[in-house]
């Protein structure tokens, strides 16, 4: 199961960690999209993750992701850490056995989480979030994937937002984890716990903060008590106004990215695709009923977004917002 070109790293790691040479079970962790080996390793009775990274891009440098992954593990945020190794590209950290995470917990237990993690001493820039996302946007709606009567309308509208959106706003630069997809978020019965930190960086908090919001906040209500947890105090019209657009930027990315992660580069037969109720998905997700081992649910998914953000952007809430993000601009 441990490839054999990375077995004697293994070993050097588990005889640094634990004094053995071998582990007595292991069981290979599939969830989730990373490209990363992962491990369900127990030694001596003990279960631990074993983590061995198999990127070689600047996301999956393991200097920079391990100085990450340890800031969180001293922050509480991440589990405790008992190996690295930048040469090898190896870690192993506590097991987290994950329980169910009902949303009204999530709700409050991932803003103090998202809270804390925000505050910790600012992570290093690495790229430009919304540039890379719109590049990412760009090329997708180029190669005509989907036919142009489905997107013409949701790009129109996505422009608009961008036209409007602070691009390098210094106060909400903050330090983030960038992937907080239900795989990451383990709830042990007591608190979350955040993993697989490779994509950390510097970037705008409403990017963590939308991404949790599409899987916890179901209504307005939800909405302002988990911002008002988050920042603790009471939040006003703007901060809703950015939380709104970038939760529809990141319906366009999302809708742009699983639909050509899963096409193959072939244009998509809209017709074969089936509607799903946005708030079930995500519940479906969320529960772990959902996975994303095949494509049809990668496609779908994306879909889902797309129809989403069409909605939402249908609303008297989407004029307010860009005019209040506008407006809020100029006075500035």
């Amino acid at each position: 199961m441990i490839p054999e070109n990375k077995k004697a790293a293994v070993e050097k790691a588990l005889q640094a960690a634990f004094g053995v040479n071998n582990f007595e079970k292991i069981q290979m962790l599939t969830q989730g999209l990373s490209s990363a080996l992962i491990f369900r390793i127990e030694v001596r009775g003990t279960p631990y993750l074993l983590r061995v990274i198999t990127r070689a891009d600047i996301i999956g440098d393991p200097g920079y992701y391990f100085e990450r992954m340890k800031a969180g593990a001293e922050a509480g945020l991440a589990p405790a850490i008992h190996y690295l190794s930048v040469e090898d590209r190896i870690s192993i950290t506590d097991f987290i056995n994950a329980k169910p995470f009902p949303l009204a917990t999530a709700r409050t237990e991932l803003a103090d989480t998202i809270s804390k993690l925000h505050a910790l001493p600012k992570f290093p820039f690495r790229i430009n979030y919304l540039n890379t996302m719109d590049a990412f946007i760009s090329k997708f709606l180029s190669e005509k994937i989907v036919p142009a009567e489905f997107t013409d309308e949701v790009f129109e509208r996505y422009e608009r937002i961008k036209k409007v959106y602070p691009p390098n706003d210094e106060g909400n630069l903050v330090s983030c984890h960038n992937d907080l997809k239900p795989e990451n978020v383990l709830f042990d019965g007591r608190r979350a716990w955040l993993v697989d930190w490779e994509a950390a960086f510097l970037n705008d908090r409403y990017v963590d903060l939308a991404v949790v919001g599409n899987f916890v906040v179901t209504n307005e209500r939800e909405e302002v008590d988990f911002l008002e947890r988050y920042f603790g105090e009471r939040v006003d019209g703007y901060r809703q106004a950015r939380f709104f657009l970038m939760t529809q930027m990141m319906h366009v990315f999302y809708f742009a990215f699983f639909i050509r992660l899963s096409c193959e580069g072939k244009p998509i037969d809209v017709g074969s695709l089936k509607e799903h109720d946005y708030r079930a998905f995500h519940n479906g997700i969320w529960s772990g009923e959902i996975e994303f081992h095949v494509k049809q649910p990668k496609l779908e998914y994306g879909w889902v977004h797309r129809n989403q953000f069409l909605k939402e952007t249908s609303s008297d809430r989407f004029e307010e917002s860009i005019k209040r993000v506008s407006e809020f601009a100029h006075a500035v």
